[in-house]
């Protein structure tokens, strides 16, 4: 099995691919002073950018964990994710409460998409 390393971080690679699939490591928004759907959205712009990067994209996504630090602002990245998104490409995901993620992130998104 090959495996490819994109985008190098000081902790991780920011992409990841292996046995036909992409893997996308947590992703933060720029502005983490910008709302929980201002976040969503800068979040899911830069991982339009990761996927392009390893040849795939957004409809070919299987999986998705989502970490909040508040979910009364769930149905605020709900909106920004299903906009993102058509009902047919919707892949599985799981949203889960956290206490903190640090800097003023409100969201942190990991994605896996299968190669295109």
């Amino acid at each position: 099995m090959t495996i490819k390393r994109a985008i190098r971080t000081p902790i991780m690679h920011r992409v990841v691919e292996a046995n036909g699939l992409v893997f996308v490591g947590g992703t933060i928004a720029d502005d983490t002073t910008a709302s929980m759907g201002g976040q969503t959205e800068q979040i899911l712009a830069k991982i339009d950018g990761y996927l392009a990067e390893a040849g795939t994209d957004r409809t070919r996504l299987v999986a998705a964990t989502i970490f909040v630090t508040d979910l009364g602002k769930k149905k605020e990245m709900d909106a920004a994710w299903t906009a993102w998104l058509t009902p047919e490409t919707l892949p599985v995901r799981a949203t889960v409460g956290v206490a903190d993620l640090g800097g003023g992130a409100l969201i942190e998104i990991v994605v896996t998409a299968a190669k295109a």
